[in-house]
């Protein structure tokens, strides 16, 4: 059966031995699994494995007709559980007392938003044998970012990076950041096609993609920003997770007061503007993020997703549906397909959006980021084709790859357990650990980068 913190442990190995130099181009990614649904310290129902080894020795320790036919039960009453709910938790207690309690699928509670593909069985095979043996290839049309030379920031991302003996291999400033319609090609398409979401396009159509990126074709959607709008030259960038640790903080004078602001997901800001600021320019999020986090954190003001003037939307690709709902956003028309169909993105976005407002991340980048910085044990797990890193990670990870100095704020620490699982939360909750993330080695990426002086991390 899964163990999560001897998962955790081993990834944390594996950017241990990033940091040792250890860590090539190549590399495998960290999987969702099955685990145990229970509450408390109380014993729950076991994993897969588990149910199918108690069925067995039930069996032969009972030999009875009627125990076989009530393990068969319960394991059909088990199996029907997942296929209903489509995830569920886990509880394990770990030596320090902690309690990690994983989710099969998504990073809200409820899976309000069912993915538009399916994986066959043996998929996360191939997905991680795709990240160990591809070495990843720059594009050959650089990124702005990658043509300013010097930065006249005092020690800039790229300057800490590639000082840095690890990280300096690690970092390819070089790799396409977003996605657009120059890049849509026959060689990109048969190349991201062997991909499943989000690090390619295995199963989804031609049609779907193609009509999306034929719409990012201004300027606007080849950057993440326009330089020229910073005659200092010093891009400084915050990056504001939803974490329990900016709860009494007092940093939304420090967050504001940077050139750029990145939020996500349940990005509550009214009551809360003397923590968190007020400040925002770009929004990451899935499709289904988005709605979940609509659902799951009404309860505390978050009734929209933000709008403003020179508020920009980044879509990670994590299904179809991330395609096809930004591409009927900027065609202002409802969503003609698939789980959101009849979907009205203005609702969203706004009623006057263009497509200068979306950035769409590269499935490239999303693969880069996964194989060289957030490869996790979890992929060797029977769900492994789930995992994917967390929204905050891909937002904190492109601010590193596009601003010239970057901030955190409001992401896992090492001491955790003080904080509530968010901010907003008026009674202290548990940090919750999904299946489908690896947040404890997101933590570990996040301390090092930290103390490598590529980014500054709150703590407290």
């Amino acid at each position: 059966m899964f163990n999560p913190r001897l998962g955790a442990k081993a990834a944390q190995k594996d950017i241990r031995g990033a940091l040792r130099g250890a860590v090539g181009p190549g590399g495998s990614q960290p999987q969702p699994l099955p685990q145990r649904v229970g509450s408390g310290g109380g014993r729950g129902l076991g994993s897969t494995r588990g149910s199918e080894h108690r069925l067995r020795h039930s069996s032969s320790g009972m030999g009875s007709p009627h125990w076989k036919r009530l393990c068969l039960l319960l394991l059909a009453a088990f199996s029907s559980s997942l296929v209903l709910y489509g995830h569920y938790y886990a509880t394990v207690e770990l030596p320090a007392g902690q309690r990690i309690i994983a989710s099969l699928l998504q990073p809200e509670p409820l899976l309000l938003a069912p993915s538009g593909t399916s994986h066959p069985a043996g998929s996360h095979r191939a997905l991680r044998d795709s990240l160990e043996r591809e070495s990843f290839k720059p594009s050959s049309q650089p990124e702005e970012r990658n043509r300013r030379q010097p930065s006249p920031c005092p020690r800039s991302v790229v300057e800490a990076a590639r000082a840095h003996p690890a990280f300096g291999e690690l970092f390819q400033f070089a790799t396409p950041v977003l996605m657009w319609d120059q890049h849509f090609n026959p060689e990109t398409w048969n190349r991201l096609k062997e991909r499943h979401v989000p690090y390619g396009w295995q199963g989804l159509s031609h049609a779907a993609i193609s009509s999306t990126l034929r719409l990012l074709n201004a300027s606007a959607n080849r950057q993440l920003f326009d330089r020229r709008h910073f005659p200092g030259g010093c891009v400084r960038c915050a990056v504001v997770g939803n974490g329990g640790i900016l709860n009494g903080s007092r940093q939304g004078e420090a967050i504001d007061a940077h050139d750029l602001v990145f939020r996500l997901n349940g990005a509550v800001i009214r009551g809360f503007e003397e923590d968190v600021g007020t400040k925002i320019s770009f929004y990451g999020f899935t499709v289904n993020t988005m709605k979940n986090s609509l659902i799951a954190y009404e309860e505390y003001g978050f009734t929209r997703i933000p709008q403003a003037e020179d508020l920009k939307y980044i879509f990670i690709p994590s299904d179809v549906r991330d395609y096809i709902m930004l591409r009927s956003a900027i065609q202002g028309s409802p969503v003609p397909e698939g789980s959101d169909k009849g979907d009205d993105p203005r609702k969203y976005f706004g009623p006057e959006v263009s497509a200068e407002k979306f950035k769409l991340l590269h499935p490239d980048f999303l693969h880069y980021l996964t194989t060289r910085f957030l490869r996790s044990e979890l992929l060797n797990m029977q769900y492994g084709h789930l995992y994917m890193p967390s929204t905050g990670a891909l937002m904190l990870l492109t601010a590193l790859h596009t601003c010239d100095q970057v901030s955190a704020y409001g992401f896992i620490t090492g001491n955790y357990e003080q904080f509530s699982d968010h901010y907003y939360e008026v009674e202290k909750k548990p940090l919750v650990f999904y299946a489908n993330h690896d947040m404890l080695l997101e933590a570990e990426l996040w301390r090092s980068l930290h103390q490598a002086g590529i980014m500054e991390l709150y703590q407290r």
